[in-house]
């Protein structure tokens, strides 16, 4: 993949619009991350799914859209250093995109062009992740002290699914409504939500 070229990912991208960081500065970032328990506990389930993670699984790159990383089928994961600013968000995309990872790991069959599947993995990944801790939706400008988590995966779920060209905002809407159930209580790999 060309590091200046859109990114277009296959599990949505996680959404940021700011100026950020040189792709030297993330890719050390990156590595920080990779030492954190929740993403070594997401690598080695992976692993333990028959998916193993290289070296180059996860980089940094430059990129044109609005998102700060994105998980590319086939691929890897991808960190948008020019969206991001601290170390805080680079850990938070790459929880969310191996999330992604896991799941298409996991599933023999998973289509990110199908858009009940696609609003699948971001419902998990929304909701596992941590991406709507109450913290961080304060700091989006979102507070609301009772049901703001699922609120805030539903609003991110949307916002990635009307980026699929295969998911107008109509059948993202019923897509995901009719899977939320099943994918917000899946919580696998792990016992629980975290």
């Amino acid at each position: 993949m060309d590091p200046d070229s859109d990114v277009k990912p296959a599990g949505g991208g996680s959404s940021y619009n700011k100026a950020g960081m040189g792709v030297k500065e993330c890719q050390n970032m990156i590595r920080r991350s990779l030492r954190t328990p929740m993403v070594k506990f997401l690598k080695q389930q992976m692993g333990k799914s028959g998916c193993n993670i290289g070296d180059n699984f996860i980089k940094a790159v430059n990129c044109q859209q609005s998102v700060a990383g994105g998980y590319i089928s086939g691929e890897g994961i991808v960190i948008c250093s020019n969206r991001l600013t601290m170390q805080d968000e680079v850990t938070q995309v790459v929880i969310h995109e191996l999330i992604h990872a896991y799941d298409e790991c996991r599933s023999a069959n998973l289509d990110w062009t199908n858009c009940a599947h696609h609003a699948c993995s971001e419902i998990r990944a929304g909701h596992l992740s941590g991406d709507c801790h109450y913290k961080r939706e304060f700091l989006r400008g979102f507070m609301k002290l009772r049901g703001h988590e699922q609120e805030c995966v539903k609003r991110r779920v949307m916002k990635s699914l009307v980026s699929n060209p295969n998911c107008p905002e109509a059948a993202a809407k019923d897509a995901m409504e009719a899977v939320w159930d099943t994918c917000y209580n899946d919580t696998q790999p792990f016992d629980r939500a975290p």
